[in-house]
């Protein structure tokens, strides 16, 4: 066994095999996540692979982005083409060993390929079938989404229009994200399931409905009885100046939940008066006239520093934090002592700096794990194991229906 083999066994997924069958972000992430917990992932990639590869940003050799190597380490990758017979046929024999598969094409394709759970189910009755689409059942049902499609749609770009007057998308993946550790959540279930019954299920984990769900109990507020006790919207979050706040030389992050924080802060800023101020004495008044409360906030904070600032927040027991630009965060002092950002060598790509998993587990070896797969990398590897002959496999190769870097 080789030392990475061996390492993958001391982890929790350690004789899991994942069939990935997904691009982009949502089900990459959370296939990437199973392979840190020692599952081996299997990347099944069309001819001109993953579209993260090419669009997520520069890299030393073409189709290796940056965003591609972090969400698919510990990967390995084989191009088949699924619109051909013998791609079919080499993925049904995948699909035959797998325990989990992972799709995110829209039904009517998965149906197309003969990919649908109840064809594959019939080859594999104990596997988990893991399909994240844009929509469940309804009229949206077979219509292409993106993250900024959902996004929009679930009401996450209205937050931004409800603050500022301005509808913006998030300038981060959060509906690829959220719904990626949705799916991944329900996969370790359905295999704790199957620990139990001994049988495989079809799991289905629409993006729109989830981030809608989670837009409305977030934000359906009073409008959540009947009859409404007041619009939908957090006020304390739609707030435009629920933000860093401004201080002398920069800005400062600081929250206030509790009455105890809320007047300490108060004490601190030089206003313990308002404490007995009907508008601010407790968190539901607060709530209430966050406008007037943040504004106050504002006008004292901005009188110091972000040191001093710090300093006296951290002695009053205040939850703050310094403000962080993407630059910063890299040598923030915990970042660094975290051990988050890790220097390694990609074989192809150079030095280069690994995420490393923030999630610790007493019972997982925590050896760094293979590096994102070159497109195809490992497809003859892959066919091998499934029982492919080397002649076979040139064949395969030959027909079009295997890449060919993998032969």
């Amino acid at each position: 066994m080789s030392d990475s083999s061996a390492s993958r066994a001391r982890r929790a997924l350690s004789g899991i095999r994942v069939l990935d069958l997904t691009s982009a972000v949502v089900g990459p992430y959370a296939a990437k996540i199973m392979a840190d917990h020692g599952a081996d992932v299997i990347k099944v990639e069309a001819a001109d692979g993953d579209v993260i590869r090419w669009i997520a940003g520069p890299s030393p050799t073409p189709g290796m982005s940056g965003k591609f190597v972090h969400l698919n380490r510990g990967k390995r990758s084989i191009v088949l083409d699924l619109k051909q017979p013998p791609g079919r046929e080499a993925v049904m024999r995948l699909v035959a060993r797998a325990d989990v598969l992972l799709v995110n094409m829209r039904p009517q394709a998965v149906e197309r390929l003969g990919l649908d759970y109840d064809s594959v189910a019939r080859t594999n009755p104990r596997l988990v079938y893991c399909a994240m689409v844009g929509f469940g059942p309804g009229p949206y049902r077979d219509t292409p989404a993106y993250d900024s499609i959902i996004q929009g749609g679930a009401g996450v770009a209205a937050l931004s229009e409800m603050a500022t007057g301005v509808p913006r998308y998030v300038p981060y993946v959060v509906a690829d994200r959220t719904v990626g550790l949705m799916a991944l959540n329900a996969v370790m279930m359905a295999l704790f399931q199957r620990e139990r019954t001994g049988a495989g299920q079809c799991v289905e984990v629409p993006m729109f409905e989830n981030m809608a769900a989670l837009m409305l109990s977030e934000h359906l507020y009073g409008a959540t009885f009947e009859p409404p006790l007041s619009p939908p919207g957090d006020l304390r979050l739609i707030d435009p100046q629920a933000s860093p706040v401004k201080t002398a030389d920069g800005y400062v992050c600081l929250t206030t939940n509790t009455d105890a924080q809320a007047f300490a802060l108060m004490r601190v800023m030089g206003h313990p008066e308002m404490q007995a101020d009907p508008r601010f004495s407790t968190k539901q008044a607060r709530a209430a006239h966050s406008r007037e409360y943040f504004g106050i906030r504002a006008e004292a904070i901005a009188r110091r520093t972000t040191a001093e600032w710090l300093a006296l927040l951290k002695e009053a027991d205040i939850p703050a934090m310094p403000y962080n630009t993407l630059d910063s965060l890299r040598s923030d002092p915990h970042i660094v002592a975290s051990g988050l950002l890790r220097e390694i060598e990609h074989p192809t790509e150079g030095k280069m700096w690994d995420l490393a998993d923030p999630t610790r587990m007493s019972g997982r070896d925590d050896a760094p794990s293979r590096p994102a797969p070159k497109l195809g990398e490992h497809g003859a590897e892959i066919l091998a194991e499934a029982g492919y002959s080397p002649e076979e496999i040139v064949a395969l190769a030959g027909a079009g229906a295997l890449g060919p870097s993998a032969a």
